[in-house]
């Protein structure tokens, strides 16, 4: 575990790349669930279990990218076909009795329940950046999904790895309502976890594709609007349907999806209480 910030962000990718990525205890489960059947498992069975965890979809990208230079002329962008090309028994013996991000921090409680919040915050925004991406008819909806659930990839590692320094952040975030996620970070960290992230896609030669869809700085195109107003969601109503931020959040999907406001909230699960509320409250205007 690490107590300090490193000094460089070399340093941080340094050590990412000697450490085992843990992964959530029910994906480990479900994994020697499906090897125990594995005649009667196909290579969609394991990707759907890969794409409820940020962790082990990141590793089955990072470790097949070496293959595709050797076979391929375009980049594996899927866990699909990723594991398509890789194969099911390989794909067993490679992830084989794997660390548990439980048993990683069984000793640090607070760190277990920040990994866990952020892992079902980026479970939900893959889930919603998949249903806006098949109603867009977008052209690989697997990608925009997988950029969702990645998106926060750094974030997860930092509470795996670092927990006390992710719970610092928390705790300066929770003090001053006001200091935004990258202020924080770059005080704790002496560096944004988003800048951390890119250089470790770079690190494992993740697809360029992947990375531009996890970039915000890329949000005018629709395919990363979808990306980013997905994470957006997640994380404004992470804990309840309240967040002063949400009603902005609803314009920006409904203008992406071209749908209206009943139709939106119709669709996610709002309390009823609180429909009508959204139903006639529209954005603050932007402050000067």
């Amino acid at each position: 575990m690490i107590d300090q910030p490193f000094q460089t962000k070399e340093a941080w990718v340094d050590f990412f790349n000697s450490v085992e990525m843990p992964i959530l205890r029910q994906t480990a489960r479900r994994l020697d669930e499906a090897r125990q059947n594995i005649d009667r498992v196909n290579g969609r069975d394991i990707a759907a279990i890969v794409l409820q965890d940020p962790l082990l979809a990141v590793r089955v990208l990072a470790y097949i990218q070496p293959f595709r230079g050797k076979h391929l002329r375009s980049d594996i962008t899927t866990i699909g076909n990723a594991i398509m090309m890789l194969g099911i028994e390989p794909f067993f013996r490679r992830f084989e009795s794997p660390v548990t991000i439980e048993s990683l921090l069984k000793s640090e409680p607070q760190a277990l329940l920040g990994v866990l919040h952020v892992i079902r915050r980026v479970q939900r925004a893959s889930r919603y950046a998949h249903d806006w991406a098949f109603e867009r008819h977008d052209m690989n909806i697997e990608e925009v999904a997988l950029a969702a659930l990645l998106h926060d990839l750094a974030e997860i590692l930092l509470w795996c790895f670092a927990p006390r320094l992710a719970i610092e952040i928390r705790d300066r975030q929770a003090a001053d309502k006001t200091l935004r996620s990258a202020t924080a970070q770059q005080q704790v960290l002496g560096l944004r976890l988003f800048d951390l992230q890119l250089a470790l896609c770079e690190a494992w030669h993740l697809p360029d594709l992947l990375n531009a869809l996890m970039d915000d700085a890329n949000a005018e195109l629709p395919r990363v609007r979808n990306v980013v107003l997905a994470v957006n969601l997640a994380r404004h109503s992470a804990n309840d349907w309240n967040n002063p931020a949400l009603p902005d959040d609803f314009e920006a999907i409904e203008k992406l999806m071209h749908i209206d406001r009943e139709t939106l909230l119709g669709r996610l699960s709002i309390p009823d209480d609180l429909i009508q509320k959204y139903m006639t409250q529209t954005p603050a205007p932007p402050s000067e």
